[in-house]
Formats: C-alpha cells, sequence, structure tokens
C-alpha cells in the first residue's frame, strides 16, 4: 500500500497517516515539514471569529455554527476562514502591488489606488468550501471534518477582471488567467496557485474585490485583494492576490494539477480513482440548509416553522420541498426574499403540529436546470461536494 499526501490533511491527520504507513511498512510519499510542527496556540478570536468553530490555527480554518447562519448577508464575524497557508505578515494596502503578466501586450503593476480608481462592480456571491459536509461521508475521507457551516454570502465590490485584462492587452493564444496570492507554503507544501479559464475570467460578474459587505476586505478574508468567482467553488477565490498571469497552458501547480478534481464516473464507497479519470472541479452543486429548527431542538406540539437556504452555484433555485416523515411524503415549501444569480435563496414552510416523539425533517432542492439533491451524495476520494437531503431531527414533547 503505497500512501500520499492529500493537499486537505491536518497536521494530526498527516502525522497520524505516517504512524500507520510505518507499522505498514508502506511509503509515505510527502510528509510536509509544517507537519511536524507543533500547532501555536491561538486564541479563539484573533480573526474576530470568537463564535466560529476552528478546526486549525495554522492556517485559520473556522466552520460557522449552522444557528448563526440566519441572514441573507453573512455578517463578516460570522463568515466561514478557509486557509490553505498562514495568513500573510504584511498587509498594507498603501505598498500593495497586483502584476498582470504573461501573454499580455502591456505587463501591469497596479497598486490598490489605481484599482479604487478603475469602475467598481458588486456582486453578491455564496461561497463554500468544496469540502463542506466531508465529515458526513462514509467510508471517512482525510481532510478538514467540516459539517455544514463552511458557507457563507457576502456582497464583493471591486473591479471586474476582464477590466483589468482588457488593460494588459490579453494575446490571441490566451486560455488561463493563473491566480496567485502573497502567503506562503510552510516546508514542502506546494504554493497555493489556481486558476480560470478565459470565458469564466472575462465574465462581467468575475471581480478582482477589494470590499466585502461593504467593508475593507479583513486580513483573514483576503486583504487587500481576493478574486471572486461566482458559482464557482471556494477556492477558486484567491486570497491576498498580487500575481494574474495570462498563459496558453494550464498550469502545472499542484492545486491545479493534482488537487481540486473530482471523479468523471461513479465511484464505489473507498475506492481508489485513477487521475485519468479526475476533472477539476468548477461550479457548486444544488443544496439545502435548514437553518430552523436546529438539530436536537425540542419543540412543543404545536405549529412551527421550517427555514433555510438553498443554492446552486451559477443556477438558479427553481423550488424547495421539506419532509416532516423522514422522506416518505414531501410538501412544497415558499421561496422568499431577495433572489438574484449565485445567491442563496431563502426557503419557510409553515409546519402543522407534530405527534409527540422524535422526527426527521428533511430538504431538498431543485435548480433551474431540474437538477434535485440526491438522497445519498457521490462518494470521492476527497470528499468534496457533499450535497445529500439536509436532514434535523427534533424531539417534540407535549404542549403547554
Amino acid at each position: 500500500m503505497l500512501l500520499g499526501y492529500n493537499a486537505h490533511m491536518t497536521r494530526r491527520e498527516l502525522i497520524a497517516q505516517a504512524a500507520r504507513a510505518a507499522a505498514a511498512g508502506a511509503a509515505l510519499t510527502t510528509v510536509p515539514a509544517w507537519a511536524r510542527q507543533a500547532p501555536a496556540p491561538m486564541p479563539a478570536d484573533l480573526w474576530g471569529k470568537a463564535r466560529l468553530t476552528r478546526l486549525s490555527a495554522r492556517p485559520p480554518d473556522y466552520e460557522t455554527p449552522v444557528a448563526l447562519l440566519s441572514d441573507l448577508i453573512t455578517p463578516i464575524e460570522h463568515f466561514y476562514v478557509r486557509s490553505h497557508l498562514p495568513v500573510p505578515a504584511a498587509l498594507d494596502a498603501a505598498t500593495w502591488t497586483l502584476t498582470v503578466n504573461g501573454l499580455v501586450s502591456t505587463p501591469l503593476s497596479l497598486s490598490v489606488a489605481d484599482l479604487r480608481a478603475l469602475p467598481q462592480h458588486t456582486v453578491t456571491v455564496t461561497l463554500e468550501c468544496a469540502g463542506n459536509g466531508r465529515a458526513f461521508f462514509d467510508p471517512p475521507v482525510a481532510g478538514l471534518q467540516w459539517k455544514k457551516g463552511a458557507v457563507g454570502t457576502a456582497r464583493w465590490t471591486g473591479v471586474r477582471l476582464r477590466d483589468i485584462l482588457a488593460r494588459a492587452g490579453v494575446g490571441p493564444k490566451a486560455a488561463f488567467v493563473h491566480m496567485e496570492g502573497a502567503d506562503r507554503p510552510l516546508g514542502t507544501m506546494p504554493a497555493f496557485v489556481r486558476q480560470v479559464p478565459m470565458a469564466k475570467a472575462m465574465h462581467e460578474d468575475t471581480l478582482i474585490a477589494l470590499s466585502m459587505n461593504g467593508q475593507p476586505i479583513p486580513p483573514v478574508h483576503g486583504a487587500p485583494l481576493r478574486a471572486i468567482i461566482p458559482g464557482w467553488e471556494g477556492a477558486y477565490a484567491i486570497k491576498w492576490l498580487t500575481r494574474l498571469t495570462v498563459a496558453e497552458a494550464s498550469s502545472n501547480s499542484f492545486w491545479v494539477a493534482t488537487g481540486y478534481r473530482y471523479p468523471t464516473r461513479r465511484v464505489s464507497p473507498g475506492d481508489a480513482v485513477d487521475a485519468r479519470d479526475m476533472a477539476p472541479l468548477t461550479g457548486l452543486v444544488v443544496k439545502s440548509l435548514i437553518t430552523a429548527p436546529l438539530e436536537g431542538a425540542a419543540l412543543p406540539a404545536s405549529p412551527f416553522t421550517v427555514t433555510g437556504f438553498a443554492w446552486a452555484g451559477e443556477d438558479d433555485i427553481a423550488h424547495v420541498d421539506v419532509s416532516l416523515d423522514s422522506g416518505a411524503t414531501w410538501i412544497r415549501a415558499t421561496l422568499t426574499g431577495e433572489q438574484a444569480r449565485y445567491t442563496w435563496r431563502r426557503f419557510e414552510y409553515a409546519a402543522p403540529a407534530l405527534p409527540v416523539g422524535s422526527h426527521l425533517i428533511l430538504s431538498r432542492a431543485t435548480d433551474s436546470r431540474g437538477v434535485t439533491q440526491p438522497a445519498v451524495s457521490h462518494w470521492n476520494p476527497s470528499g468534496y461536494l457533499w450535497n445529500q437531503y439536509d436532514s434535523v431531527r427534533v424531539q417534540v414533547g407535549a404542549s403547554r
């Protein structure tokens, strides 16, 4: 058995894997130096995330409890954090530059002030980590064990990427834009590089963002510049952006060539997948999240309301159905509030009183292409795109 480095493993998981490999006489192909370093103690509120669940301190990874996901626009202090590398030490907007090079006629070096002087555009986007829900896969997969809270919605304001590329003059053979940030790898961990094809780079809603919810982007969320690739999984939203390279060829970065890939065929749970049967992740899948009642809630034997959000990446939500009897029957919920592309949609269902006892409440969303959440998510070795019916179990007691 040959064990390999999984980019989403925590230090504890890597060390445990190394121990298992040694015990089995196997070889761990790469054990990054940072995996052998003891994490530095950090206060829970170092990044203003005191109410979130910390999965990792360095780099910072924080999950939002479902109870805090009640607003259409997620407050910054409640917005989840996903980082592959530590937050850069120097984040001075006054000296920051964005380099644009590669297959362009006019290479650029743009300051934050230069970018603020360009026309600004605002887009509301639901960002979700591709590994959101990884903790629920069976058999388990390595990586940060996100449950339901690696998702949030914010209003991002900045410069259209296509306006920057137009100033640089994109060459006729350009096919991709490689994106790099100021975060630096630890030990042998690969640098974090992502890319978007030209069609997505030139879309009117693809941004180089300077503000989040009307405020300068906070350090842990990518200050002073962050890419926003609407409707695609969150790892495309490169933080601390410093370089855009226009290229004809796909990047050979680990994170493009090997990481963030998904099987092109159905995989039996636990099976290995040949690299030739993997393709890059792009958009998100249709999904719903029940935000009330919460898991384990004690409800009186009286009417109550089921609320939540549903989203589908680049697609709209057509409808959401709710079940109060473990999926035996389904009732159409009402879609309410703001409707915008790339943004989750609130749903509500006024439920009748349930009999005393334990009840499993389910939700399933259907997108504008007619795709409905599955009853069971498709297992894959990286634990991406968990989207089976959402569920909460409640206990109904006697009415008072």
